[in-house]
């Protein structure tokens, strides 16, 4: 006798995450015209005005939480360095909802806690690794100044040592930068894993140094004249820089 299916049972097959939009996906990134910089911050300013007032209140909460965390000694910094890439996953969902047509909720600050909390911590972490890795050659470079001059008063060779240190360590941290923009996007939004994720961050980046530099020079702008207002202008730059994250992110690792 034939077995009948029951109807009422739900499907076994694995129903495919909403999130996760991989027809499209260019693993690494594409490279685009320098031009989409500006479209970039013109996308997130367009993101920004579908729900500003909510826009606003969440860069309020967040901002908040950072300074909370901030005042407990020691384990407050370490606590904002591996939180945020969570908070910012949960933006991107919240940019991505926006991007469907929908609206963007107060509870999407903390959609990455449930989303990929995790693994958004050990960016993270990762990233802290990293970014104390690139610290030291600032450091040996201003110890190495200061023992020689205890031997031989020089101030100016101390300066030098101390200045090359720097510049050192300022050029290390940008390939950590790049590593690390795009990451919370990948994880959340691609299911990538956190060293993937790293990995094609920096590749995305690496193969859009035109675009970036153009970009980083838009915001630099923007950023003197957010801080100028008692920098009540980063209530409104935070969360459109926020937003054109994410149509970098659409517009490098996605076939338009």
């Amino acid at each position: 006798m034939a077995i009948q299916e029951n109807p009422y049972l739900p499907p076994q097959s694995r129903v495919a995450d909403p999130l996760i939009e991989a027809g499209d996906y260019v693993a690494g990134g594409r490279a685009v015209p320098s031009g989409h910089a500006w479209e970039w911050i013109a996308m997130g300013w367009g993101t920004f005005r579908r729900q500003a007032g909510m826009w606003v209140l969440l860069t309020i909460v967040l901002g908040m939480i950072v300074i909370a965390l901030s005042v407990i000694p020691l384990l407050g910094s370490l606590a904002v360095t591996l939180l945020m890439p969570v908070f910012v996953g949960g933006l991107m969902i919240g940019c991505r909802r926006i991007d469907k047509g929908e609206d963007i909720e107060l509870a999407d600050l903390f959609a990455g806690f449930q989303r990929a909390g995790g693994p958004l911590v050990l960016v993270g972490l990762i990233g802290l690794g990293l970014t104390i890795a690139v610290m030291i050659p600032m450091m040996l470079a201003i110890g190495l100044s200061a023992f020689s001059g205890a031997d031989f008063p020089n101030a100016a060779a101390v300066g030098t040592g101390a200045l090359i240190g720097v510049l050192i360590s300022l050029a290390l941290i940008i390939p950590v930068n790049m590593a690390l923009w795009f990451a919370p996007a990948l994880v959340t939004l691609q299911d990538a894993s956190p060293t993937r994720a790293i990995g094609q961050s920096f590749r995305g980046c690496i193969r859009n140094l035109v675009p970036f530099l153009v970009y980083g020079v838009i915001l630099f702008v923007l950023a003197i004249l957010a801080t100028i207002p008692l920098m009540l202008g980063w209530l409104v730059l935070a969360p459109v820089v926020i937003a054109s994250v994410y149509a970098a992110f659409r517009d490098i690792f996605f076939e338009r």
